[in-house]
């Protein structure tokens, strides 16, 4: 099947994709047809006792948990008492439903009933969970308990203390993040949440870097500013060895960039697994590599793909320690005063690295501003003003022409920081900044480690 959402067609013969657009122009309507006939009609006995499994989790503060999954026999309605199970070897509990909602596009639609074969959200019962199976009071049979795979990689989110913090978020204080990360672990089974003695600070932990991006950016959305810290592995000890967690990475790329990949996974303790040319100029390789191996990959394999290639991994299992991993090569430039960024100053900086930064962008001490050309963080003045004298040249003043900054994006700002440095998310903002903003306290800090 050949076909083009976006063009709006579907055909079987391969032959109609070079006549040319005239003879595209048809309908979606062969994939229809081909999903008749090949897709299976769904299984179920709607006449059966019910027997429904949660497979996800949602929230509402008006009614409570809900649970969404699949009805795999019978029926059930709005109001009926149910049995709640986990697992054949668990006491049922009678609950009662509250309500039944079928899904209508994005919304969500009470109905009085549903029967087997449809997706559908109930509320009204607090104790449901993962894995949990709705049955007949008078025949509970439960489902195998589904697995939730456990959090690999946590966050310190932190009270955000930037100068510029409170301008542009609504929800700012430690008790307001508790709240928010409190409700979250109502429907976000794989997220975890530790509550340090220190009030300002949550440690976060989630499935991968993305788990955790995912709500950073539905927080900042909402009106939350908080900072950030790097992604970190969970690790575990067993037998008095160091374990921590490692990822299946399956990529499909073009032959010409197999080489740059590759010798980027050496670098971060990856092993190949597989490797399967498909004849056509591409090539399939399968890696398993520890999970902060990954950091930062992304937006790598995108530019060494020229973006032509695809990516996607999974957690396989915990392994031993494999060692230290490169970090970042470069170091960064640090803003060394308040102020507005001036034209004139990140023209002079320019030949010191690239910048995060544009003219008139509010910066504050302590801030980061632009990755080094070397491996060395350095301090700048990136608001200082041209000079203004009564004495003129007899040429033109230089023209001051910008390089355009790179644009951070919530992913690349996570990946990018290291140990003593934090990201400033705001709904308008995403900065970079140093955990310490003075200069004398981050040399007094880096003193401390090197006599400890």
């Amino acid at each position: 099947m050949y076909c083009s959402a976006l063009a709006g067609y579907a055909f079987t013969d391969r032959t109609l994709l070079e006549r040319g657009d005239e003879a595209r122009a048809g309908s979606m309507r062969p994939l229809f047809e081909a999903i008749f006939e090949h897709a299976p009609a769904r299984e179920g006995d709607p006449d059966g006792t019910l027997q429904m499994q949660i497979s996800s989790l949602d929230y509402s503060s008006y009614v409570g948990k809900i649970g969404i999954g699949r009805i795999n026999r019978g029926r059930i309605r709005s109001g009926q008492q149910v049995a709640l199970m986990f697992g054949a070897d668990d006491a049922p509990r009678l609950c009662k439903v509250n309500q039944v909602l079928r899904f209508r596009g994005l919304e969500r639609v009470v109905v009085d009933c549903a029967e087997a074969g449809d997706i559908v959200a109930v509320n009204g019962i607090e104790e449901i969970g993962i894995g949990a199976t709705l049955c007949d009071p008078a025949e509970p049979q439960a489902l195998a308990v589904l697995s939730v795979d456990e959090p690999t990689m946590s966050m310190e989110f932190l009270v955000n203390t930037s100068p510029m913090a409170g301008r542009e978020g609504r929800f700012v204080t430690s008790r307001q993040l508790r709240e928010r990360l409190e409700r979250e672990l109502k429907s976000n089974v794989a997220l975890r949440v530790e509550f340090t003695q220190d009030s300002d600070t949550f440690v976060v932990s989630g499935r991968g870097e993305l788990h955790l991006t995912i709500l950073l950016e539905n927080m900042r959305r909402e009106g939350y500013e908080l900072a950030v810290s790097r992604p970190k592995p969970r690790l575990r000890t067993v037998d008095g060895r160091r374990e921590e967690p490692y990822e299946l990475l399956t990529m499909d790329l073009e032959e010409t960039h197999q080489g740059a990949v590759m010798e980027f996974l050496g670098r971060r303790r990856g092993e190949l697994q597989n490797m399967e040319p498909d004849g056509t100029g591409r090539v399939r390789l399968e890696y398993r590599i520890p999970a902060r191996g990954l950091l930062g990959f992304h937006n790598e394999f995108l530019n060494m793909t020229r973006g032509t290639g695809i990516v996607s991994h999974l957690f396989d299992d915990y392994g031993p320690w494999a060692g230290e991993i490169e970090d970042r090569r470069n170091g960064v430039l640090i803003s060394q005063d308040n102020g507005e960024a001036v034209a004139y100053a990140l023209w002079k900086l320019q030949e010191r690295g690239r910048m995060f930064v544009r003219p008139g962008d509010l910066l504050y001490e302590g801030m980061i501003i632009g990755i080094h050309s070397r491996d060395n963080d350095l301090v700048v003045n990136p608001i200082r003003e041209k000079k203004l004298t009564n004495i003129r040249a007899a040429g033109k003043d230089e023209a001051v022409v910008l390089t355009p900054p790179i644009e951070l994006t919530l992913e690349r700002a996570v990946e990018f920081i290291a140990e003593d440095e934090l990201v400033e998310i705001t709904p308008r903002s995403i900065r970079l900044r140093k955990r310490l903003l003075k200069e004398h306290e981050r040399r007094r800090a880096a003193r401390d480690v090197q006599a400890a």
